[in-house]
This record gives structure tokens, C-alpha cells and sequence, in this order.
């Protein structure tokens, strides 16, 4: 069963930091592209952030220099760091894999970030 938990979300406000974690089921994670995505209402599920298997990063201009992704390959576990948060940073966030997420596969609830003062 392929499953990913994204977890950590919560209220916070403008200027704030918050960190998500991400719990895999998947075996073999280091072969994988992790990835973080997010999704306002009303709007497409959005990459804003990723972590490929040899270690290169790449993320959405939206996020670029407030937002890291890290993964731990041993503990099947990934997380994004968001500083710096923006009101237009509201969105349910989810981690997948790039390869699963374009199987649409893989998703779960999600984690509601909302910024907000």
C-alpha cells in the first residue's frame, strides 16, 4: 500500500515559520524524486518543492529562498521547512513522490497550512 502523511500544519502568522513533516510507506525511497505540493482552493494541486534522488533541489519561484525541502532516506521520512510565511502561502499541503504523484497515486489528506494574522 502506497501512502504518504502530511502532517505539521496548523495557523500561523505572517512572517512565521513552520515545519512539515512527511511519513512514507513506500520501500526503496532513495530511488524516488520526493516531492511537496500544494493546493489552494478553488485552484490545481501545485510542485512547489522537490528533492531528487541524487540530492538536487528545485523549487516553485512562489517558495524559492523560504522554503526547504529535506528528506531522510533511512527513516522513510521527508519534511519542508517554510519560513518567512505569506497569506498567499494558505494552502492544504501534500508530499508524494514525483513518480507516484504523476500516477496520481498516492495522495493523502494533506496538512492545512493557514497564514493569517
Amino acid at each position: 500500500q502506497v501512502y504518504f502523511v502530511a502532517s505539521g500544519g496548523g495557523v500561523v502568522q505572517p512572517g512565521g515559520s513552520l515545519t512539515l513533516s512527511c511519513e512514507i510507506s513506500i520501500r526503496g525511497l532513495s530511488l524516488y524524486s520526493m516531492a511537496w505540493y500544494r493546493q489552494e482552493p478553488g485552484k490545481q494541486r501545485e510542485l512547489i518543492a522537490a528533492a531528487t534522488s541524487s540530492g538536487t533541489t528545485r523549487y516553485a519561484d512562489s517558495v524559492r529562498g523560504r522554503f526547504t525541502i529535506s528528506r531522510n532516506n533511512a527513516e522513510n521520512k521527508a519534511y519542508l521547512q517554510m519560513n518567512a510565511l505569506k497569506s498567499e502561502d494558505t494552502a492544504v499541503y501534500f508530499c508524494n513522490t514525483e513518480e507516484y504523484g504523476s500516477q496520481d497515486v498516492g495522495w493523502g489528506q494533506g496538512t492545512q497550512v493557514t497564514v493569517s494574522s
